[in-house]
């Protein structure tokens, strides 16, 4: 595979460095400026430090030696894209997992994540569902990366970008829409001046939660004013505030058969509890961001946050099925979160030459300092009679071996009756389940970290740049298990280097290679746990090699390519000497594609596709097994088409390989194909009405999974309504 994609490569640079060398730049026109620089504005070919702090440089995307992609708010309208994972449906590299329906979870390159999502540069790493009501553009980018966000990104990251006060403007935005499945959703974006150095903006949204499943419901509420100050010509303060308040059912999806197959005959019912099923979230969140201008040629950028997040989550769920009986084994619990994140970061740009060469020197550094109180209940079945004690001919329910926390089967005709803790299992035994016998972890969590950060992008000739850093991380966490009294403790040390080579054989195209390092300690992606053996082992480390081409035609039109090969490497105790460890690697390789732009001055498109490959290895060598929820092909298609001034349309399709539920490969999730539309217009030049189609095949299909026995149920037709204006 390495050998088939470094031929690729070779064929890619070949050919695009011999287009480059015939293909002459075209002239330019002052119309052609003009569609030049509306597509830069509308598409975001071009990043400043006052959009993004994602790259934190003022860096053009053609000068990135890595793989990105941005949703503008323009994307996020026309889509009606009100989750992650629509956006993630149209973007090469990733996948979407199910996240046990309580929140963001995504496959970068092949690497689950939970925890890898910024807001505006910082940290926002707590499990739950992002609204995108104030949100400016949502970027991903793709590969490890720690010199820039730190530990985790071992696959990729998220950042969202939001939307801050503006001076000299003063409107109101609204949004209002409803679908077909009784769901309905209102925002409001409105901003004022104060005076000629102050303005305010309050973004807000109400959302009713329905789909195509039983119990299915929910509400969300989030609100976010923001204030801008001017405080001097050179120095600019950015506060924010936001309110968010989310609660919905939990649906764990359904179980796959005895061929590894989700039970389609099994698509319509829910295994849980309409009571007992939902996740709870509130949180408060302080941000502020003072920019400064020490001269012409350095800018500094600083920011504090503060986040405040109460979670529950409590699910029942299937973990097993057994055609014969036609029985499902259910389990569940129950988890509380409270945490505290308060992050201080800071970075100055400097702009300056040494003889010829030009340099972008970013100097950074960041404390993130968090407070994490979790724990988590067992369901307990009580009630229940032991096949033993059935045996014996012992059945009095007050036996306590007669009760037990193990998992329960139920008859399915009779599980969507299993209400308020109370059932009948499948021996006709009435059951009762309680949440407060069976305490499965209760920890205490304190972490410190502190982080310094260098990097020099280097234009070395006209044509050719390098980027050049490393990032110093100091993890030191604490974690108190108040089960058995027991505190342990763990500092990891990282230097984290990452490096690019960027060739421009014409200002309009750019052939890169890059290398970079990331590392994850072993207290996870939310550092509850360095029990047993886990505090004794490194962190897991993650290299990237990647070769990319990026090429800007006219009107917007952007071509991106890149080749990659993801390796971890995971230190593991050795199972015939336990006083030594064993390197355990694990490889992804993969090849994207991203075409986006306007096409034609009334037709814009984005067509992406992407192919990886990844091996499992173990102590043994190379098992011959595929890591899990990597679909071998992914590829999407949006065309949007401007008929006239009013009227426009669009439609898309999403294309996904079948891929493996777990790492023992013996359970999958089918490919499949789903067909998009959306047709909107403009009622006024302040008013327009739009219609979202989603899913136009009606297609049964399973868009990912948590575990074997939680395969997530995609939504049949359905439409969305939406009357968006400005005043």
């Amino acid at each position: 595979m390495r050998t088939q994609l470094s031929a690729v490569a070779a064929a890619l640079l070949l050919s695009f460095n011999a287009s480059a060398e015939t293909t002459p730049n075209a002239e330019t026109t002052p119309n052609d400026q003009s569609d030049e620089i509306e597509s830069i504005k509308v598409y975001g070919q071009y990043l400043d430090a006052n959009k993004s702090n994602a790259i934190k440089t003022p860096t053009q995307i053609l000068d990135v030696p890595q793989s990105l992609s941005i949703f503008t708010a323009d994307d996020i309208t026309e889509r009606n894209i009100v989750s992650i994972g629509q956006i993630v449906d149209y973007t090469p590299g990733v996948n979407t997992s199910q996240g046990e329906g309580h929140r963001d979870s995504i496959v970068f390159r092949g690497v689950r994540s939970t925890a890898d999502f910024y807001i505006d540069g910082a940290r926002d790493d707590v499990q739950y569902f992002r609204a995108l009501y104030n949100i400016e553009q949502v970027e991903i980018l793709r590969g490890p990366n720690a010199l820039l966000f730190g530990r985790g990104g071992t696959g990729g990251v998220l950042n969202r970008v939001t939307k801050k006060a503006q001076l000299g403007e003063q409107f109101t935005g609204y949004k209002t829409s409803v679908n077909s499945f009784g769901g309905y959703r209102g925002e409001i974006d409105t901003n004022f001046e104060i005076n000629d150095d102050a303005a305010i903006r309050i973004n807000g949204f109400y959302e009713h939660l329905e789909n195509h499943r039983d119990f299915f419901d929910g509400d969300r509420i989030g609100f976010n004013p923001t204030a801008h100050l001017s405080l001097t010509d050179d120095t600019t303060l950015d506060l924010s505030y936001e309110y968010v308040n989310h609660e919905r059912f939990i649906d764990r999806g359904i179980p796959t058969n005895d061929e590894g197959r989700p039970v389609t005959e099994l698509r319509n019912v829910v295994f849980g509890d309409r009571e007992n099923n939902f996740n709870d979230v509130e949180a408060h969140v302080f941000r502020a961001i003072v920019e400064h201008n020490f001269s012409d040629n350095i800018k500094g950028n600083f920011s504090l946050s503060y986040a405040d997040f109460d979670k529950v989550y409590s699910n029942f769920f299937a973990t097993g099925f057994f055609e014969d009986t036609n029985t499902v084994e259910l389990d569940g619990y129950v988890d509380t979160s409270d945490r505290q994140n308060t992050i201080l970061s800071g970075n100055i740009i400097s702009e300056f030459d040494t003889g010829n060469v030009e340099h972008t020197l970013l100097v950074g550094a960041e404390v993130i300092i968090t407070d994490s109180n979790q724990d988590r209940f067992n369901a307990f079945v009580e009630g229940r009679i032991s096949e033993e004690a059935r045996d014996a001919g012992d059945i009095d329910p007050r036996n306590p071996n007669n009760l037990n926390s193990d998992r329960e089967r139920f008859d399915i005709s009779r599980t969507i009756n299993f209400r308020g803790f109370s059932g009948v299992n499948a021996n006709g035994d009435d059951v009762t389940i309680n949440f407060n016998t069976d305490l499965n972890d209760d920890t205490r969590v304190d972490l410190d970290v502190y982080s310094f950060f260098i990097q020099d992008e280097i234009a070395i000739t006209e044509h050719l740049d390098l980027v050049i850093g490393a990032r110093y991380d100091s993890f030191d966490i604490e974690v108190f298990n108040a089960e058995n009294g027991e505190t342990r403790t763990r500092k990891d040390e990282e230097v984290s280097p990452r490096g690019g080579l960027v060739y421009k054989p014409q200002e309009n195209i750019s052939i890169y290679a890059s290398y970079s390092e990331s590392f994850l300690p072993r207290s996870g992606e939310q550092f509850t746990d360095i029990n047993g053996d886990d505090d004794q082992l490194d962190p897991d480390l993650f290299r990237n090699k990647e070769i990319g081409l990026k090429w800007d035609f006219e009107r917007g039109l952007s071509l991106t390519a890149a080749v990659f090969e993801n390796r971890q490497s995971s230190p593991q105790v050795a199972d015939n000497d336990p006083s030594t460890l064993d390197v355990i690697d694990q490889e992804i390789t993969g090849f994207e594609l991203q075409l986006a732009g306007q096409i034609t001055q009334a037709w814009h498109a984005t067509l992406n596709y992407s192919y990886l490959e990844g091996e499992i290895v173990d102590r043994d060598g190379d098992t011959g097994r595929t890591p899990r929820e990597i679909p071998e092909n992914t590829a999407s298609l949006w065309n949007n088409i401007q008929v006239n001034n009013a009227f426009g349309f669009a439609v898309g399709a999403t294309y996904q390989d079948e891929s493996f539920i777990s790492n023992s490969n013996a359970q999958s999730i089918p490919s499949y194909v789903r067909y998009d539309a959306a047709a909107y217009y403009d009622l006024s030049n302040d008013v327009r009405i739009q219609l979202n189609l989603e899913n136009l095949t009606d297609k049964e299909y399973f868009p990912n999974a948590h575990a074997s026995d939680q395969v997530t149920v995609g939504a049949p037709f359905n439409a969305t309504l939406t009357l968006s204006g400005k005043f």
